[in-house]
Order: structure tokens, then C-alpha cells, then sequence
């Protein structure tokens, strides 16, 4: 414990510090209650596109299969740019995904497949997914980041804060207590030994 003042001074900073600590507590707590039901949004939405990425790529997969041609869809199409925006969530900036910009190769429409065109769509489906998964893992890394320091916070100020500075109060009032006690007792002796010179 940290050395203080035994004052009225050091009292009243410490009540201070005091009321401080515990009208910021429940905005803490509020703030990591608000973290950690955003933080199981983000896992249930990851966890359904990566149901719906997987679905898609195993229906691509079985429809290739089925025409059994290479007709090099992959090659074909290219995500040049991915667009996002900047969200806030309890106080931490996210990004946000908005779009994903794609480049197509020109080919021709007489020696491809007919499929490719419907291959094409289910890749830029499939590509788009993982961007957003990619985008809400960024998401949900920042925010545990920020659960993990409110937390830290949190903890702070009720197992150290709050007890610490209600000790520093008690000790303070028992000092301060004592320092009266003594005062009146060294009164009622000079008041007593004023008496008797008195009387003598």
C-alpha cells in the first residue's frame, strides 16, 4: 500500500477518489457487457458465412465436376479492390465491409463452356464471402483486444482501486480519530492541572 497523508486534506482527496472509482465502475462494466455480446454476434456471423462459403464451394465443386471440363474459371476473374468502411462499436473503430471491386478477363463465348458464365457468379459469391470473413475476423480480433483491456480495467478498479482507497479512508479517520481523542484528553489534563495551581 502506498504512503499517505494521515490528513483532512488527504481525507477529502481520497473520498473524492473514491466517488471517482465507483461512478466510472458500472460504465466499465456496462462497456465490457456491451464487448462481449457484440464479440458472440460476430462469432455466430462468421460462423454462418463460413457455412454458406463452405455450401457454395461444395456446390461449385459438384457442378465442375459434373461438365468435367477445365475451363479455368479462377483465372478468369480478380478482385482488384475491396471497399470497406469504418464502423464503431462501444468505443473501437472496425472496419466494416461494404463491397468487393472485381476485374474480369475478356474470353471468348465461343470456346468457353456455357457453365462458366453461372461458375463465375458462384466464385465472385464464394471470393466475396471470404473477404467478409476476413473483414469480421479483423472485427472480432479488435474488439476481444479492447474486452481484454476493459477487463484489465475493470478488475482495476474493483479488486484494487475501490478497496485500496477505502483503506486509505479508514486508516485516515482512525488517525485522525486518535489525533482528537488526544487533543481533548491534553485539554481536560491542562484544565485539570490549570485547577490545581489554582487552588495551590
Amino acid at each position: 500500500m502506498a504512503k499517505i497523508k494521515l490528513t483532512k486534506n488527504e481525507l477529502k482527496r481520497q473520498k473524492d477518489s473514491l466517488k471517482r472509482f465507483e461512478r466510472y465502475l458500472p460504465t466499465l462494466m456496462l462497456k465490457k457487457q456491451q464487448l462481449q455480446l457484440v464479440i458472440r454476434q460476430v462469432e455466430a456471423e462468421v460462423r454462418s458465412k463460413r457455412l454458406e462459403r463452405d455450401s457454395r464451394q461444395t456446390e461449385l465443386q459438384k457442378w465442375i465436376a459434373v461438365f468435367g471440363e477445365d475451363a479455368g474459371i479462377e483465372n478468369k476473374i480478380h478482385m482488384s479492390e475491396l471497399v470497406t468502411s469504418d464502423g464503431n462499436i462501444a468505443g473501437v473503430d472496425i472496419p466494416v465491409f461494404d463491397r468487393i471491386v472485381f476485374s474480369m478477363e475478356t474470353y471468348n463465348l465461343l470456346e468457353t463452356p456455357l457453365w462458366v458464365d453461372n461458375g463465375i457468379d458462384a466464385l465472385r459469391s464464394i471470393i466475396e464471402l471470404d473477404a467478409e470473413l476476413k473483414i469480421l475476423e479483423m472485427q472480432k480480433e479488435r474488439l476481444n483486444d479492447e474486452l481484454r483491456i476493459t477487463t484489465q480495467r475493470v478488475n482495476l478498479f474493483e479488486k484494487v482501486k475501490i478497496p485500496e482507497t477505502k483503506e486509505h479512508i479508514r486508516s485516515i479517520r482512525i488517525y485522525l480519530g486518535d489525533q482528537q481523542t488526544a487533543a481533548v484528553v491534553r485539554g481536560k489534563i491542562a484544565k485539570k492541572n490549570l485547577v490545581q495551581e489554582e487552588i495551590a
